[in-house]
């Protein structure tokens, strides 16, 4: 490097967000790095979008919420002081939330096994996915269903860590593949529909990502493929029922 280069390094605050199922709020922010020349002009700048994750395993119904969050912002320089009643409010769904899934006698693993849907895969593969290749999983959605169905398990095995999200969402033209598969496909595959289904759900985990799930309104979709089901498991019973008489 140049001796008389310089390099500054900035770091920019975004938005907070719950952890999609652990007991921790995610702030989102972005690092530049530059290098500026003799004349203090920049030469080499990069932009990494990076998370710190703030783990709150103590939170309990008895935490001062409001000292909680006072804490939080006087000590993480990446957040605001302005969010201050915006990460009040996490910390409050936060507890509510786990509230509602908690159970003392089990183990931290068991939980989170639980809390995760994906615990179980409607697609068998040996195989791992890469965000490299997700190119070549978006040309599979547009072949037969084996391959769709291949293709969908390896986008959530993705979709299943929080850190890719944010390249998956932007993929603008990935994301629309998947919400028109799911529409124009979900009769032909419980599997696929699962795979697809699921990817949509992580992406509901975070609320900078809802804007996809209206967009597509994947939410009334869900209630169609659910009344659907329904549908067919009366008809099956009733089947059975008349079959035993």
């Amino acid at each position: 490097m140049n001796p008389e280069a310089k390099l500054t390094k900035r770091v920019r605050g975004g938005h907070v967000d719950v952890h999609p199922f652990e007991k921790a709020l995610v702030v989102f922010y972005e690092a530049e790095a530059t290098i500026l020349g003799e004349l203090g002009d920049p030469v080499i700048g990069d932009k990494k979008q990076c998370r710190k994750i703030i783990r709150l395993k103590n939170l309990t119904k008895q935490t001062d919420l409001s000292a909680l969050a006072k804490k939080i912002v006087d000590t993480c320089d990446l957040i605001s002081p302005s969010k201050l009643p915006e990460i009040e409010h996490l910390l409050k769904y936060l507890l509510k939330r786990n509230s509602k899934s908690a159970a003392p006698d089990m183990s931290t693993a068991t939980k989170e096994k639980l809390a995760d849907p994906g615990a179980f895969d409607s697609a068998q593969i040996d195989e791992t996915a890469h965000m490299t290749d997700v190119d070549d999983y978006l040309d599979l959605l547009y072949e037969d269903t084996p391959e769709k169905l291949r293709a969908s398990a390896l986008i959530l095995q993705l979709a299943r860590n929080p850190d890719n999200l944010e390249e998956l969402f932007n993929n603008e033209i990935l994301v629309g593949a998947l919400a028109r598969v799911l529409r124009e496909d979900w009769r032909k595959s419980i599997d696929l529909t699962t795979n697809l289904v699921y990817i949509f759900f992580c992406f509901s985990s975070f609320s900078n990502f809802h804007s996809v799930i209206l967009h597509f309104k994947i939410g009334a979709l869900c209630m169609d493929i659910l009344e659907h089901e329904m549908h067919n498991h009366a008809v099956c019973v009733e089947e059975l029922s008349k079959k035993r008489l």
